[in-house]
């Protein structure tokens, strides 16, 4: 059988018209997802003082949505692909404002907890959609390759609205409030998507096999729920029985779609060396970075004392750096290479991530700055390339699919990142000497300290919150460090595996 990613015949390439201000719309969703991420780091010291979860709740309230998310993520990608993306995105924006709102009024833990995976569903649904739309509404490499920057780009602005308008919120109502901003850019979304987007699914895509379904989901909760049991408690019977579950699902996934006539993630995909490059590079690269970024808001605010829109102003560079780099990246990769691009954008992180391991309760802004900056123009220019070269590998008909990859490696990045990276600042503070007196719930998470030394004597309770805070930022060193040595690693990875990868050689699919 021919391979999917040998290259068809040459055809006039059609600019659709209106393509634009389709491009417009599909940004809004991505910013829906971009805001959400961001905001939940601001305020989850405000969720930890109000629902008092403990460190492993706290947690799982950081990662379950990309757990779920990534779970579902291809299975949701091949759906659009059968029932059509437009459907599937204005579906999934619709439900990703309800869940918002329940998000907003979840009044314990585990209600948190719950609404944060009843969101990864919903979420689940948008960004494959988006890159999948983008495939289809732009047949010019160039143009296709600009979209993609505009869409990197405006996830990466999201990354800077969202703390600085959070950080407004939090500071005149509760912290509910950060999740009902969703509803606004929702609405938008889906009555103005209603008429301007094209819909486009695959012609005779065969059945949805429901059975790939579940062992795509079993699997990749099943890996990552393993992976963040052995990080934070050591390799126990649940995190044994849990990872050898999810494996033993992931294979069976595999095997079957190579069997399935109309496969819900056709394999073959991978033997496109560029394709898994890609893949693979930008899963560590999120998982170097996202549990560091996780508390780093929480070290603004509880060791640094800013307040929270202090603390989204403070974040700002990176967002900066990603935007401006997002949007040259694709001009970039042409006049020098591929991987040059990438594996460049990949050290530039972590070597800002070495940096921050210097990192100490009373670090000066520019040093925190200039490495938040050079974090997110790594990121703009490493991200916005792999998206291309993954969307650009395969034929328009399959772009749902291996949209879902790329933001599956997305997604399980976060989340492995979330629960290694943050399973070591945990460790290492929970093990912080505090003074007699020191009550249990200090132990849990830096929240809890704060709120616990609010009903102690003022010279026990400024004992126990400096010991605290120097085990948050000795954890948060130790995790930059981590993190560092995934980014080099990765970009090592991708200069050998993006060799000879070219845009222009890539665009053969109409």
């Amino acid at each position: 059988m021919t391979s999917t990613l040998q290259p068809t015949a040459s055809t006039e390439v059609v600019k659709r018209p209106g393509r634009w201000l389709a491009l417009g719309v599909l940004v809004l969703a991505v910013l829906l997802v971009a805001v959400d991420a961001t905001v939940l780091g601001l305020a989850t010291p405000y969720i930890s003082e109000d629902l008092a979860p403990s460190g492993t709740q706290l947690l799982w309230i950081g990662d379950v949505y990309s757990f779920v998310i990534a779970g579902l993520l291809v299975s949701m990608g091949s759906l659009g692909d059968r029932i059509g993306r437009k459907r599937l995105l204005l579906y999934g924006a619709t439900a990703f404002g309800a869940t918002s709102v329940l998000n907003a009024y979840a009044g314990t833990p585990e209600t948190m907890i719950l609404a944060r995976a009843l969101l990864g569903v919903a979420g689940a649904t948008l960004m494959p959609a988006t890159l999948a739309l983008i495939r289809n509404l732009f047949h010019d490499p160039r143009e296709r390759s600009l979209a993609i920057g505009i869409w990197g780009a405006t996830a990466s602005a999201g990354t800077a609205v969202g703390p600085i308008l959070g950080g407004f919120l939090l500071e005149h109502f509760w912290w509910g409030s950060v999740f009902l901003i969703n509803l606004p850019v929702m609405a938008v979304l889906v009555l103005v998507g209603l008429k301007l987007l094209p819909e486009s699914r695959t012609p005779d895509p065969g059945p949805w096999d429901l059975t790939s379904v579940v062992l795509s989901l079993v699997g990749m909760i099943g890996v990552v729920y393993a992976v963040k049991e052995a990080a934070a408690h050591g390799v126990g019977w649940a995190a044994a029985a849990a990872g050898l579950l999810g494996a033993g699902a992931l294979y069976a996934f595999g095997r079957r779609q190579l069997r399935l006539p109309a496969p819900l993630l056709d394999m073959r995909l991978f033997r496109h060396r560029g394709f898994s490059g890609a893949v693979l590079a930008d899963l560590l690269t999120i998982l170097g970075l996202s549990g560091l970024v996780f508390f780093l808001s929480q070290y603004l605010q509880l060791v640094q004392g800013r307040r929270p829109l202090e603390a989204g102003l403070a974040e700002l560079p990176a967002a900066i750096g990603a935007v401006a780099a997002g949007l040259v990246a694709g001009r970039a990769a042409r006049r020098f290479s591929v991987r040059s691009v990438v594996a460049g954008g990949l050290a530039a992180i972590g070597l800002a991530l070495a940096a921050l391991t210097v990192i100490g309760q009373s670090t000066g802004y520019p040093l925190l700055g200039a490495a938040l900056l050079m974090v997110g123009t790594g990121a703009g220019f490493s991200f916005t390339v792999t998206a291309d070269v993954i969307l650009s590998s395969v034929p328009k008909e399959q772009a749902g699919a291996a949209s879902a990859v790329s933001e599956t490696a997305y997604e399980l990045g976060a989340a492995l990142g979330i629960a290694v990276l943050g399973s070591v600042v945990t460790g290492v503070y929970r093990g912080f000497t505090g003074p007699a007196g020191t009550p249990a719930a200090a132990h849990e998470s830096l929240g809890g300290a704060v709120e616990a030394a609010s009903g102690l004597p003022a010279h026990t309770a400024e004992a126990m919150l400096d010991a605290a805070r120097q085990a948050f930022v000795d954890g948060l060193a130790l995790a930059a460090g981590a993190g560092a040595a995934v980014l080099l690693a990765a970009a090592v990875a991708a200069w050998f595996l993006l060799r000879g990868q070219r845009l222009e050689d890539l665009a053969q699919h109409p």
